[in-house]
C-alpha cells in the first residue's frame, strides 16, 4: 500500500497538534446531527458499492417495499463481497450464494439475455430481490417491522418466523437481523448529517502515541513487529484502544459505518484511498481524520507514521465508524474469502470445493498491501433456505 502523491506534512503537524484534545471534543460533541435512520426507500451512498452493479442493486431493491437497495448491498456483501465467482463448502453459489435447488425456483434472469445464471452478478442481483420478495410475502401476516421479519425468513425460514409471530429466538437469526440492518445503515446515502463518534478523541490520542513508528507491511503493532504498523493495522488498534473491533483490512474497514460528505468530516473519521473511484474493492489506504484536511496514517515503506493531506485524486471517502457498523462486518476465511452468516441448523462446511466458473462480472483489482482484500477471493457462505408455506417447516436445499 502506498499513499499515492500525499505530502508528509511535517510543517503542519505542530499546527494540527496544537489545541488538539479541544478541536477533537468539539469536533466529537459540538458538530453533530441526528442519528441516521434506515428507510426502505432510502438510496445507495456513493462510493459503497462497485459502479457496474450499483443500477441493478438500486432497481431490484426497490423490487418490493420490504427491501431497499442498502438492505440488499448489505445482504449481498455478507453473504460474498459482491463476488460473482463466490462458491461456499456446503455449495451455496455466486454473488448471492444460492444452493441449486432454491436457484431452480428463484432464478431470475436479471439482465434479460435469456439465460438463468448462478454466476452472472446481475442475475444474482435480481434473484436475492426476487427471494426476498417471495419471503416478505410468506410473512405478510406476521406483526412487527416487515423488513426484520424478511431478514428473519432469509436466515431461519419463513415458518419460524411465523411460528414465534416475529424474529425467532435463534442466536444466528437474531444477529443475522441485527448485522443486516446495521449495515445496511453503511450502504444508505446520508439524508442529515451523520452522527459523531463519541470514541474517536480516544482512537486519534492512540495514534498520535504512535507518530514517528516505522511502518511495516502487514505491521499489527505486535511485540514481535516492534510495535510497527501498517496503514489498517493502525486504525485497527486505535480504534480497539476504545472498545471496537475493525476488521484487519482497509476495504472492510470502509464499511464500519455510515459515510459523511466531505464537508462534514469530523476528526475520528477512516479516511480512504482507492486506485478506482467507482469501486470498493480497490481500496489500498485507510487513515485517521484529525482536522484540517489531515490525518494520521502509517503511509508506505520506508515512511513513519505522520500527519498526512487527505485532499488527493485517490480520495474516495471516509467512513464514521459506529460499534454497530463495525459488529456488523462478516469476518474472512485464510484465503481471504467472505465468512457465511451461520444460520439454525447449518451443517458442517465441506472441503473447499472446486473454482467457480469465470463469470462476465468485472475483475476484484489487486493491490500489494495486506491493507487491502481487493487481491483475495471473497465468498463461502452458508446454504440458503428455501421459503415455504405458513405452517409448514422450512427446509435447506
Amino acid at each position: 500500500m502506498v499513499l499515492r502523491k500525499a505530502g508528509t506534512a511535517a510543517a503542519a503537524a505542530g499546527v494540527v497538534a496544537i489545541g488538539f484534545v479541544g478541536l477533537v471534543t468539539v469536533g466529537t460533541y459540538a458538530a453533530s446531527g441526528t442519528p441516521q435512520q434506515s428507510a426502505n426507500r432510502a438510496g445507495l451512498s456513493r462510493g459503497t458499492v462497485p459502479a457496474a452493479y450499483q443500477g441493478p442493486i438500486e432497481q431490484w431493491g426497490s423490487l418490493c417495499p420490504e427491501i431497499s437497495p442498502p438492505m440488499l448491498a448489505a445482504q449481498l456483501y455478507q453473504e460474498s463481497g459482491f463476488d460473482p465467482g463466490a462458491r461456499s463448502g456446503v455449495g451455496a453459489q455466486g454473488m448471492a450464494q444460492f444452493m441449486p435447488a432454491t436457484w431452480a425456483t428463484y432464478g431470475t434472469d436479471g439482465n434479460n439475455d435469456g439465460r438463468k445464471d448462478v454466476w452472472d452478478p446481475f442475475d444474482a442481483i435480481a434473484s436475492a430481490a426476487t427471494f426476498d420478495c417471495a419471503l416478505a410475502k410468506d410473512v405478510a401476516g406476521v406483526p412487527g417491522d416487515r423488513q426484520a421479519n424478511v431478514l428473519a425468513a432469509y436466515n431461519a425460514g419463513p415458518y419460524a418466523v411465523t411460528k414465534y409471530n416475529g424474529i425467532p429466538p435463534y442466536r444466528e437469526t437474531q444477529g443475522y437481523v441485527r448485522n443486516i440492518q446495521a449495515m445496511a445503515r453503511s450502504f444508505t446515502a446520508p439524508t442529515a448529517p451523520v452522527e459523531v463518534s463519541q470514541q474517536s478523541a480516544g482512537a486519534i490520542y492512540f495514534a498520535q502515541t504512535k507518530l514517528g513508528t516505522p511502518y511495516l507491511w502487514g505491521g499489527e503493532g505486535l511485540p514481535s513487529q516492534n510495535g510497527r504498523f501498517d496503514c489498517s493495522g493502525l486504525t485497527q488498534a486505535a480504534y480497539a484502544s476504545v472498545g471496537i473491533t475493525l476488521p484487519r483490512v482497509a476495504n472492510d474497514q470502509w464499511y464500519a459505518g455510515p459515510h459523511p460528505s466531505r464537508d462534514q468530516l469530523r476528526p475520528g473519521d477512516l479516511v480512504f484511498w482507492a486506485t478506482d473511484l467507482s469501486d470498493p474493492r480497490s481500496i489500498h489506504h485507510v487513515g485517521i481524520y484529525v482536522g484540517g484536511g489531515y490525518m494520521i496514517d502509517a503511509p508506505h515503506t520506508g515512511a513513519v507514521i505522520r500527519y498526512d493531506k487527505i485532499d488527493t485524486k485517490e480520495y474516495i471517502g471516509a467512513t464514521r465508524v459506529t460499534t454497530d457498523g463495525a459488529q456488523a462486518l462478516p469476518g474472512r476465511n485464510a484465503d481471504g474469502s467472505i465468512t457465511a452468516p451461520s444460520r439454525p441448523g447449518d451443517p458442517a462446511p465441506a472441503a473447499p470445493a472446486a473454482p467457480a466458473p469465470a463469470t462476465p462480472a468485472p475483475a476484484a483489482l489487486t493491490a500489494p498491501d495486506p491493507s487491502s482484500t481487493a487481491s483475495r477471493p471473497a465468498g463461502s457462505a452458508a446454504a440458503r433456505p428455501t421459503p415455504t408455506g405458513p405452517g409448514q417447516n422450512s427446509a435447506k436445499s
